[in-house]
């Protein structure tokens, strides 16, 4: 697109407009203001003899020529003719230097207004009445576009290494997990495509089969490449601390013993290529790229501690290290056939002129085979007939032992680990079993508890939750216990005002229970200690005739009263029989627990004392226990602590008498000790008055 000069128009007083175009470059535009000064004094001097043209013709008709000469008048109208030329010469000079000065006076305005108009906003810049040169405004919005393009730079900068920081990978993340699965399938495939290709030649014979090779071998690097990047942007763990600064990465991963080996991996033997006697096909060269090998390894570490079926994912990462040996060794066999000569014994692979042994598959499934037998040492293969085959069968069998050995062991402990919970829980109900043959418990009884076991395994509860939990920090033990109980404790009624904390205090006092069909809960006038909270199942109250009151269901809760202490008709005891119908889950909350956790939040219960209260407004229990009841509840009381008491008592006096016992015995090693030192010390005063008395 051509570019169109800009104009700058010139109006005079009483004059038409002229328009001069003006070059881009400031110093043309100066060039060709000066054009236009000299087209004005162009002007001017018309202009000028145009008036000395008017004036000689006036002359002219004063006074000619012919009465020029007639006497001294002559002299005297030729005089008056030049002072009239000298001054019409006066009068062009007077007005050349005025349009001069009016012309280099307009130039410095318009400068002093280029530059107080640029200096200002571009509204108040507008509305100045004269225009800066186009020169300028271009050289201008030249210079706003630069700082535009250094800004629009200076973001994109600031952008990229915002980008940079977040190019950093926590080691526990799933997308550093995702990207050491990319770079196992990579190292996988140098360790099995390597070595076949270099044994069967078949595979890179033709030129498209090469160019493909050529293609996956320098994927492969270049993966090794961005794996190399992605490490040194690692973070890792300093003392407790996740360190996330890039020179710290990048040295820690450059003093780690991968980066080691990573350097070795991409040693770029390829140039090797380029010797005629080397070749493309000559494949040993790329062999260091299985240094890279410690990647599958932490792979696999990573993935036993993600999956929830690790036993399974032993079994296959054996078999994948099983079939890589077999697939080497399998190519090793049929490259010493090739050097000894295909057909030259028995030991050897069959010679490839034969029908059915020119095939590629045929080749490498006979080697494969061959190779299996003799590492897992089970059939009958013809025996070596030469020194070199005599070596590689030893070398094959002791490695097929080893690994033998190794598989049997694995194998063993994989399921061991797959049936430890059934041998823990098995081991249990054996224990029971014992138990109950001993004591000589009832028939039904034992088969009662025999299908709660058995309960309890097919729902996936025979493990023991605190044991398991146990080991784990309590802000963790705390979490998990939220997880799990917090859904159920929330649907409570009696807790839906209370505060989430003490919830989260609550749950963790909770006991769960498992009940059979037609188990008592707890009974009428039982001394209340506890209440439960139904997780799953149903449950049915039962009055004085055993007839259902009320059917519990999820959610529900009973026994809150007995233990908040609300005084009531019946005391502290039960008033009514709970059973449940079938098999129920339930959480059991201790008196001692809820009182604990009540201590520390006191509004939760005044909440708890308000809804018990209510309850029994609603079901007509409000009234006082008796002072009889009152005494009969305390003497139930106090015969319990008396008897807590006595057995602490006749617990202390059995330690005091085991304490007794062995001072006794320490006593008496004391006393041999001392008869001990006084005989040696008499056996010594007596050689010493024997020595004395030899002198």
């Amino acid at each position: 697109m051509a570019k169109v000069a800009p104009k700058i128009v010139i109006l005079e007083e009483g004059e038409d407009e002229e328009t001069v175009y003006l070059s881009p470059s400031p110093r043309a535009s100066l060039d060709v203001q000066y054009h236009a000064q000299a087209v004005h004094f162009q002007r001017i001097g018309s202009q000028a003899d145009a008036e000395d043209l008017d004036e000689g013709s006036l002359s002219g008709q004063v006074g000619t020529p012919h009465s020029s000469r007639q006497g001294s008048g002559y002299s005297t109208n030729r005089r008056e003719a030049t002072i009239a030329k000298i001054a019409r010469t006066a009068t062009f000079v007077r007005r050349l230097a005025q349009r001069h000065d009016e012309s280099v006076q307009g130039r410095n305005e318009l400068m002093q207004s280029l530059k107080f108009n640029h200096s200002m906003p571009m509204d108040v810049r507008s509305s100045c009445s004269t225009p800066p040169p186009a020169s300028l405004i271009l050289a201008h919005e030249t210079e706003e576009r630069r700082e535009r393009r250094r800004e629009w730079l200076r973001d994109k900068k600031a952008r990229l290494k915002r980008l940079w920081r977040l190019f950093r990978f926590n080691p526990m993340n799933t997308p550093l997990h995702c990207w050491l699965l990319v770079v196992t399938l990579t190292v996988l495939y140098n360790a099995f495509v390597l070595i076949v290709r270099q044994t069967f030649t078949q595979l890179q014979d033709e030129g498209w089969k090469l160019g493909i090779w050529l293609l996956l071998d320098y994927t492969a690097d270049t993966l090794y490449v961005i794996d190399m990047i992605i490490q040194s942007r690692t973070s890792y763990i300093d003392k407790g601390l996740l360190v996330k600064k890039t020179p710290q990465m990048l040295m820690h991963y450059i003093k780690s013993r991968a980066f080691k080996l990573d350097v070795a991996s991409l040693i770029p033997f390829d140039f090797l290529y380029l010797i005629p006697a080397v070749g493309p096909g000559y494949l040993i060269v790329r062999l260091n790229r299985i240094l890279r090998f410690h990647r599958v390894f932490q792979f696999f570490h990573q993935e036993e501690s993600r999956t929830n079926y690790p036993n399974v994912l032993r079994i296959i990462n054996l078999l994948m290290y099983l079939s890589l040996f077999i697939h080497w060794n399998a190519c090793f066999y049929f490259l010493i056939s090739k050097g000894i000569g295909f057909g030259s014994d028995e030991w050897v692979y069959p010679n490839t002129t034969l029908e059915g042994y020119d095939s590629l598959s045929r080749q490498y499934l006979f080697s494969l085979y061959w190779s299996t037998l003799t590492l897992t040492t089970i059939g009958e293969l013809p025996g070596p007939v030469i020194e070199v085959e005599y070596l590689f069968v030893i070398f094959d069998f002791l490695a097929g032992v080893l690994i033998f050995a190794t598989i049997i062991g694995l194998i063993g402990g994989i399921i061991s680990n797959m049936n430890i919970r059934k041998t823990q829980f098995q081991h249990r109900l054996d224990n029971i079993k014992q138990y109950m043959r001993y004591r000589n418990v009832d028939k039904a009884l034992q088969r009662r508890v025999i299908k709660w076991f058995n309960y309890l395994w097919t729902n996936n509860q025979s493990m023991d939750e605190a044991s398991i939990l146990e080991s784990l920090p309590d802000k963790l033990h705390a979490e998990i216990a939220i997880h799990v109980h917090f859904e159920t404790l929330q649907r409570v009624k009696i807790f839906e005002q209370c505060e989430a904390s003490f919830l989260e205090e609550l749950v963790l006092k909770l006991t769960p229970q498992v009940y059979s069909p037609g188990d008592f809960v707890c009974r009428k006038g039982d001394v209340g200690k506890e209440m439960y909270i139904i997780k799953k199942g149903k449950l049915e109250v039962l009055g004085d005739d055993n007839e259902t009151v009320a059917t519990l269901s999820d959610g529900s809760y009973f026994g809150e009263i007995s233990i908040l202490n609300i005084k009531k008709k019946a005391g502290n005891r039960r008033t009514a029989n709970v059973r449940s119908l079938g098999y129920s889950d339930l959480f059991r909350l201790s008196k001692a627990d809820l009182l604990e956790v009540l201590e520390e939040y006191p509004d939760a219960r005044s909440i708890l004392e308000r809804k018990a209260e209510e309850t029994l407004q609603r079901y007509g229990s409000t009234e006082e226990p008796s002072e009889e009841e009152e005494e009969e509840e305390e003497e139930t009381i106090d015969e319990g602590e008396e008897g807590e008491a006595q057995a602490v008592t006749e617990e202390t006096n059995v330690k005091l008498k085991e304490m007794e016992q062995k001072m006794r015995q320490l006593k008496g090693r004391l006393n041999s000790l001392v008869n001990e030192y006084n005989t040696f010390q008499a056996k010594i005063k007596q050689r010493v008055s024997a020595l004395e008395g030899t002198r």
